[in-house]
């Protein structure tokens, strides 16, 4: 019975594939989670497919797929997209031209021709620290000309942490009176993993009128997946991630739909 990893962001979505897949003979794994300690499962304990759902997060399902050509132990393994909006699959198709597109309801024959015929040379694109390595800081946080940027908390060099800004734009330290309307993007440094948790809940409110990037320090005890799971307990995903100079990374987050 050949196993298939569901890697989905939805649970409750999640559902009706599994379904799908243990009614059509396959022995179908699945967590809403990918924790650490499931990519090493995944390492010691490789799936003979991957089956990555793109109607949800596409992005994430795209750096996930590249991790996983990354590394040799699921280098070979077939990957099956699922769903996705037209012009996201597209933008996938051309980082990942061997791995096999399909709609929900052709997983399983999709699956079978991905299993007949494994990728002999996959194609491995570089990982997302890689391919954004040449940007600026700026245009790895988006900041664009004009944009008016709110600082929570920057440390004292922060203009040399972001470097050079596209025309017209300025960094503003906030305050409770800066009206929201003018903070497209907002740069939250974070120094400690107490202080973290215990703000969060209130940047979640923030975080619907803004695009908040949370930056921690490298080596730090703040580290990306306690950043990750601690802002899911509150409400809030990660859609995007970089390094922005050799102390800092940042990750962008949004509030998650109901």
């Amino acid at each position: 019975m050949p196993r298939v990893r569901l890697i989905h962001w939805k649970a409750g979505e999640a559902v009706a594939l599994l379904a799908d897949l243990r009614a059509g003979g396959y022995a179908a794994d699945y967590d809403e989670k990918l924790s650490p300690a499931e990519f090493r499962t995944i390492r010691d304990s490789p799936p003979d497919a991957f089956a990555i759902d793109l109607s949800r997060l596409p992005s994430h399902g795209r750096e996930i797929a590249i991790f996983l050509r990354g590394q040799k132990a699921t280098r070979h393994i077939p990957i099956v997209f699922v769903g996705g909006a037209p012009e996201k699959v597209e933008a996938i198709r051309k980082l990942l031209p061997d791995a096999i597109y399909t709609a929900p309801g052709r997983l399983r024959s999709a699956l079978r021709a991905a299993l007949a015929k494994r990728p002999a040379s996959p194609v491995v694109p570089a990982q997302m620290m890689a391919r954004y390595a040449s940007r600026s800081a700026a245009q790895k946080l988006g900041i664009r000309e004009g944009a008016t940027v709110a600082l929570i908390d920057p440390p004292r060099n922060y203009a040399s942490v972001i470097g050079e800004l596209p025309a017209g734009a300025a960094l503003v330290e906030a305050g409770e009176e800066m009206p929201e309307e003018i903070r497209p993007i907002t740069l939250w440094f974070v120094h400690d993993a107490a202080a973290l948790r215990e703000a969060l809940p209130g940047m979640r409110k923030l975080a619907a009128g803004t695009k908040l990037w949370i930056l921690w320090r490298k080596g730090s005890a703040v580290t990306q997946p306690f950043l990750r799971e601690s802002a899911a307990a509150v409400g809030l995903v990660d859609y995007k991630i970089c390094s922005v100079d050799a102390t800092w990374s940042a990750m962008l987050f949004a509030r998650r739909k109901a």
